[in-house]
């Protein structure tokens, strides 16, 4: 029996042995090795360098700055092939002090995101590692703009979210965090966005929220902020899906935000627009909202609801709900890294509770391309796509959109079209505003408003581009895409007509042919010829494509453009105008 027990005592022992192990390895020994390009950068110690090896290290984070386009981030302990060392409390002071001097060489601030300790290790000493997002204060207006599409079912909160955010104050449980907005009286009397707006929320050099709070201006926003989050606010309701596509196709959103209500999870237009933002290949995060107004287990049911569809084979997404500063830091690093990333917050814009951790996603999210990208697109031919028109007092004609590609100046000359009879009309660039503040370059991928004067505001629409005068556009009638019909109730064949939307454009366009099929079923891929019932349109090859017409809903991209239809347009509107003048003959 003695001999029994000492057994059971010693096996207790070691059991007790195996979990202080297990216990202590909470930290992985190894981060993925470090790239030689992107903005990520590992340092072992930076203690009393030379001056030669300072100016190094300067050199280093300059770089480092440009390929993320003004934001790095260094992590301090940690040896080149991503194992993590750990410093010391004292070899890590001086570590921080070192990189702040080198930030202020280069016109930099930095800030510390988090320290881990590191206790893997059989060293009884504590060592530490340290993640600190170096940021590079604005120069000339040029601070790192995001885009966010915020999507989500009628009344699960999105503008208030919105309101919240970007005036800095809670809402009172009715709405009133939303009233600055909306931009018509039926949105305020309903509740209901119904138009696509805009709003924006700043972070400085160090990483402090700058929003319309303490009476700031727009202008005063864009100057104090080092990252600009640009939300664009799209409409819930089904009766407005169209405007929703229009903003996801045309305003190259960086990232979506779906909001979700949790006292009524994932019901209406939540599951196409999360289906909208997959086939666009936009990343998507998820906002639980209005926790206040429920108890516990309804918020842990939604988000339990909102796991088991990401992971559904159609998504393939990993859920990531985030509970912690120490869970945003890692969610915002992952979800830029990987696609199948899908953050999740649960939070309430009545009683505040989380918001402080949307904010500091939002502060470390890094942009999607790098400054390579950034660079060839800026070496191109200039390519603005028309998606407002307004016409502003003392003004005149405003367009407002997104330059694609290539370098906008002020007074620059371009061509904007095409116009129903498929020309390109000349004119000159005025003003140019970003962020409802005055810039006199726009660059590749920037969103803003152009003055054009007192060019005729009836000449443009929706859909059209400004190039440079050097591109030879090229319009079609008629072009190829390779589809798959996502879903369609019967069969979908020839003379079939759908409302394309491909970028900034949409129109209703006809089925011409299916290549090597009579008809097609859901689900089903083929090559089609579509052709635009109204006007001719500028695309670009290898754009994404959506249409949809009432329940019928497909993706793909565009494979060839048939531009010689054109020709027999022209005829062919020649030929109307003709008997037009004759039938006016006749009358007379």
């Amino acid at each position: 029996m003695t001999s029994k027990k000492t057994r059971s005592k010693k096996g207790k022992r070691r059991k007790r042995r195996r979990s202080k192990k297990t216990k202590t390895n909470k930290t992985p020994p190894y981060l993925p090795p470090e790239a030689e390009e992107g903005n990520i950068e590992y340092k072992l110690k930076l203690v009393n360098p030379t001056h030669y090896r300072f100016e190094h290290l300067a050199t280093q984070l300059k770089w480092r700055l440009q390929e993320g386009r003004g934001e790095a981030v260094y992590q301090i302990g940690v040896e080149d092939n991503g194992l993590l060392v750990g410093l010391s409390e004292g070899d890590m002071r001086a570590s921080l002090k070192t990189l702040r001097r080198m930030a202020e060489k280069v016109g930099a601030d930095i800030t510390l995101l988090r320290e881990r300790e590191v206790d893997y290790d059989s060293d009884r000493n504590c060592r530490k590692i340290s993640e600190v997002l170096v940021r590079k204060v604005p120069d000339d207006q040029q601070f790192l703009d995001l885009r966010v599409a915020v999507l989500g079912n009628v009344d699960s909160g999105k503008s208030t979210l919105l309101g919240v955010l970007t005036q800095g104050e809670l809402d009172n449980g009715r709405g009133r965090a939303r009233l600055n907005l909306f931009r018509h009286l039926h949105e305020i009397q309903t509740g209901r966005t119904s138009s696509i707006s805009f709003e924006i929320l700043g972070f400085n050099s160090k990483g402090e929220v700058v929003n319309y709070s303490d009476s700031r201006t727009a202008e005063e926003i864009c100057e104090s902020s080092s990252k600009m989050i640009t939300f664009i606010d799209l409409a819930g309701h089904h009766k407005y899906l169209k405007t929703t596509i229009f903003g996801l196709t045309s305003y190259c959103p960086d990232f979506a935000m779906l909001v979700v209500s949790a006292n009524t999870g994932i019901a209406g237009t939540t599951r196409e627009h999360l289906g909208l933002a997959m086939a666009l290949k936009v990343p998507i995060f998820i906002v639980v909202s209005k926790v206040d107004l429920c108890a516990k287990g309804t918020v842990e049911r939604t988000v339990r609801q909102l796991e088991h569809v990401l992971k559904l084979p159609g998504c393939n997404k990993v859920p990531m709900l985030v509970a912690s500063p120490d869970d945003a830091v890692t969610a915002a690093q992952q979800f830029a890294q990987s696609s199948s990333i899908t953050p999740i917050f649960t939070l309430s814009s009545v009683s505040g509770e989380s918001l402080d951790l949307l904010k500091v996603f939002f502060n470390i999210l890094p942009p999607l391309s790098n400054s390579k990208e950034q660079e060839e697109l800026m070496q191109q031919l200039t390519e603005f796509q028309v998606d407002e028109i307004y016409t502003v007092p003392d003004v005149g004609t405003v367009v407002g959109g997104t330059l694609y590609s290539g370098v906008c100046r002020e007074g620059e000359r371009l061509v904007v079209g095409p116009t129903d009879e498929g020309r390109f009309l000349r004119l000159k660039v005025g003003s140019i505003h970003r962020n409802r503040s005055a810039c006199r370059v726009l660059r590749a991928g920037q969103a803003a408003t152009l003055a054009l004067g007192n060019f005729d505001r009836s000449l443009l629409r929706k859909g059209m581009v400004m190039v440079s005068l050097k591109m030879n556009p090229t319009i079609c009638w008629q072009f190829e895409a390779a589809i798959i019909l996502l879903f369609h109730a019967k069969t979908f064949r020839r003379g079939f007509q759908v409302t394309v939307h491909v970028g900034n454009v949409r129109q209703t366009a006809t089925v011409e042919c299916l290549h090597g099929k009579e008809e097609l079923h859901t689900g089903e891929r083929a090559v089609v010829c579509f052709r635009f019932i109204k006007h001719p349109e500028y695309l670009r090859m290898g754009a994404k494509l959506l249409f949809r017409e009432g329940v019928t809903k497909g993706i793909g991209h565009v494979t060839s453009l048939l531009p010689d239809s054109h020709d027999q347009n022209q005829r062919e509107i020649e030929r109307r105008r003709k008997e037009g003048r004759r039938g006016n003959d006749k009358l007379s």
